[in-house]
Parts: C-alpha cells; sequence; structure tokens
C-alpha cells in the first residue's frame, strides 16, 4: 500500500530530542562509502537548513505568541536533525571532494526530478539548470586534480560524469532573467510542489555553502572559481525559488515543507544502502510524521482548510539517486546553446546579456576557463571522465 504521512503515527514532540551521545553520530567512510550514500547526506543537510530558515522566517512574521513558541519547540529538534544528517560527512575530506559530491547532487538528483516532472514548464527549469551544475562539477574537478593532486572518480565513482555542459561563463545573466513562472497552487499536480521545494532547497544549501568555504583556500584560483561559481548559486536559487506560488500562505508553505521532508526521508530510508545510515533516515522520518501532524494543526487553525486539499492522498514514488548520464548527454546535444530571456528561453545572445557579460568579465578571461587552462599547464591535459564515450557536442571550453 502507499504510504501516506498523514495517517502515519510519528514520535511525540516531548520523546524526540536528543541526548550529546544520541547526536555524536559516526561519520560515513569517505573511501569506502557508496557515493550516492554522501549524496543523500548532502541532499537532506540543504532540506533541513531550508526547514530551520523558513521556519525563522514565518516566526517573524506570526503574531500569535503560542504558534510562535510552537514553531520554537519544532525548530530546535529539526536543528537537532541538521546536525546529524550534516555531521555524518567524514571531517578528513577536504572542502573540494565535499564540493564535488555537492555538485554530484545537483546534476543526479536535478537530472532525475527533471525525468520525473510532468509540468513542461518547470520541467524546462529543471533540464535548464542541470546543465549548468553540471558544468561546475568539470570545473571543480580540474581544480581537485590541480591543486590536491587527485582524480574526481574517487569522488563520484564513475556514476556520473565529468565533462564540460553549459560553460560557466555563460551563465552570468541579468538578475531579470533569472526569474521564472510560478506555477499555480490551484491546479498544480502535489509532486510538482514537492520537486520545487526539493531543487530549491538542495540550490540554496549550495549557495550557502560556497559563500562560506570559497575564502578559506590559499590558491588565488581556487578563491576566485568558487567566487565566481558563488554568484551562480544565487542566480540558481532565484531560479528555483521563483517556480513556488508566492500565493501559497505561510501555513501551506509551512504544510508542504513538513510533508516534503516526510517524503525525502521516506525516500531515502527505502533507498540506503548503508544500514546505519538508513537507521537515521527511519528515525527522522518518525520525528517528521509528528512534525507534520503539527503543521496540518496549525494549517486547519490558521487557514481553516484540510490538508488533504493540498496534499497527495500519498507519497509518490521514491527519489532515487542513480546515474542519468544518458539523459545528460541528450540535454547537451539539444540545450548546449540556451539562455534566458525574461521568464522563457532562447538561443541567442541578446542584449541584456551581452550587457551583463561586458560588465561582468571586464574584459578578462572568467576564473571557469582559466581553471582549465591552469589544469592543462600543470598537468598536460584537461580531466575528464567521459564513461559513455567522446562528449555529445565535441565542446571545448574557450574563450
Amino acid at each position: 500500500m502507499a504510504f501516506d504521512p498523514l495517517q502515519e503515527r510519528g514520535i511525540p514532540l516531548d520523546e524526540q530530542l536528543r541526548d550529546w551521545r544520541e547526536l555524536n553520530v559516526t561519520p560515513i567512510d569517505p573511501d569506502h562509502a557508496d557515493p550516492y550514500t554522501r549524496c543523500r547526506i548532502i541532499t537532506m543537510n540543504g532540506i533541513e537548513t531550508e526547514a530551520i530558515l523558513f521556519s525563522h522566517q514565518l516566526a517573524r512574521h506570526c503574531p500569535d505568541i503560542e504558534a510562535k513558541r510552537q514553531l520554537a519547540r519544532v525548530r530546535y529538534l529539526e536543528a537537532q536533525q541538521q546536525k546529524v544528517v550534516n555531521w555524518l560527512l567524514p571531517g578528513v575530506a577536504s572542502v573540494l571532494e565535499t564540493t564535488i559530491a555537492y555538485e554530484q547532487v545537483a546534476v543526479d538528483l536535478t537530472s532525475w526530478v527533471a525525468r520525473m516532472e510532468p509540468d513542461p514548464y518547470l520541467r524546462q527549469a529543471y533540464q535548464f539548470g542541470v546543465l549548468e551544475d553540471f558544468d561546475h562539477l568539470y570545473r571543480y574537478a580540474n581544480l581537485y586534480e590541480m591543486i590536491e593532486h587527485r582524480k574526481a572518480e574517487k569522488i563520484v565513482d564513475n556514476l556520473t560524469e565529468v565533462m564540460p555542459g553549459r560553460p560557466t561563463y555563460m551563465h552570468h545573466r541579468d538578475p531579470v532573467d533569472n526569474v521564472r513562472e510560478p506555477y499555480d497552487r490551484t491546479t498544480t499536480e502535489p509532486l510538482s510542489r514537492l520537486h520545487a521545494l526539493t531543487i530549491m532547497a538542495a540550490e540554496q544549501q549550495t549557495m550557502n555553502f560556497y559563500m562560506n568555504v570559497g575564502p578559506m583556500y590559499m590558491e588565488p584560483i581556487a578563491r576566485q572559481l568558487y567566487q565566481e561559481i558563488a554568484l551562480i548559486e544565487e542566480e540558481h536559487v532565484t531560479h528555483y525559488e521563483s517556480l513556488v506560488d508566492p500565493g501559497e500562505s505561510w501555513w501551506e508553505m509551512l504544510l508542504n515543507h513538513e510533508y516534503n521532508e516526510c517524503y525525502l526521508y521516506y525516500s531515502f530510508m527505502e533507498t540506503e544502502s548503508d544500514p546505519k545510515v538508513k537507521n537515521i533516515w527511519e528515525l527522522h522520518l518518525s520525528m517528521e510524521l509528528e512534525q507534520l501532524r503539527l503543521a496540518a494543526e496549525m494549517f486547519k487553525r490558521f487557514d481553516g482548510r484540510d490538508p488533504e486539499q493540498v496534499l497527495a492522498p500519498a507519497l509518490p514514488p521514491p527519489v532515487t539517486f542513480e546515474p542519468n548520464k544518458a539523459y545528460v548527454r541528450d540535454l547537451i546535444a539539444t540545450q548546449i546553446d540556451q539562455t534566458t530571456l525574461g521568464t522563457g528561453y532562447v538561443r541567442e545572445a541578446h542584449e541584456r546579456f551581452s550587457k551583463m557579460q561586458d560588465a561582468i568579465m571586464g574584459g578578462e578571461q572568467p576564473p571557469s576557463e582559466r581553471v582549465i587552462d591552469d589544469n592543462r599547464a600543470v598537468s598536460g591535459q584537461e580531466y575528464r571522465l567521459e564513461t559513455e564515450g567522446p562528449h555529445p557536442a565535441d565542446l571545448q571550453p574557450t574563450r
């Protein structure tokens, strides 16, 4: 039978608080863990971080003191969940290794969502974004080879290819062209809401990560590359968050957030290969079921509606991390030359795009291109991992 979170009993809120011993989880082994276990960890860290930030924003706009107290109780438990999830990442992994894993998440999670998305306009938004994250993976992999003298297949394990996507310097667009049309909350499929929240949260976490870790490197090219791609992640967050209907009430958004957390923890519990990590997904799902129940009660109280009017009657099929090599190659072959204009997509470098390019490049080669040239000079050739044959567009990123 399909899993309906609204009909399941979770752990009572008073029993969810954990002590230091329970929070002090053992991290995964970076040399032997399933790369997709790491991807699931990074994804849920982004989801929990979004839950915390959203709850804070809701609390700042909520005049009801009892509701604020309820949000605070749940938010503290969400913060504990976030710490457990993020602390599963191994401290021995370098920032660049974690970065490459972040981009593997972006490629394979966004590809899977695009494949499953029922709305053509939303699907196009995910297809557009994944070609840019795919190129970021290629740039960081070359930086990794150049400054750490190791290869990215150690991290992605041949599950995700590493080669040029849409060239990173082409991602710098006028900000107004990063805003998309939102879905219609009254007609959209429940699955589309979950997809939008998931990718928005994942990209937001990537943006936050790069914003903070970029200055930790001494190498000028590393600092500059993180700075450039961090600015593009800001564009991506704008791109994805604009897909969410702003007409949703605060309480409807809270309900969707909690339901999406149940969906993802259930998905990863069903697909996890590491027994210890699987136990955490199962525990957190039981916590989220109660947090969803409380959100549903607040939704009924403040919006005067039943949750069933908004949510799916049961969870969709599980979100699955799996290789998307053929799918990404097809996107490269058919959509590599796209950019955005207004809320749509075009293939020509229009006036706003060209002005933005001129302004931000300042007549110089961007870091994303220099890192490839620098690695060619150091390593003898650029780094690629083309497991399925030659690049579909035979793209040589030059500027």
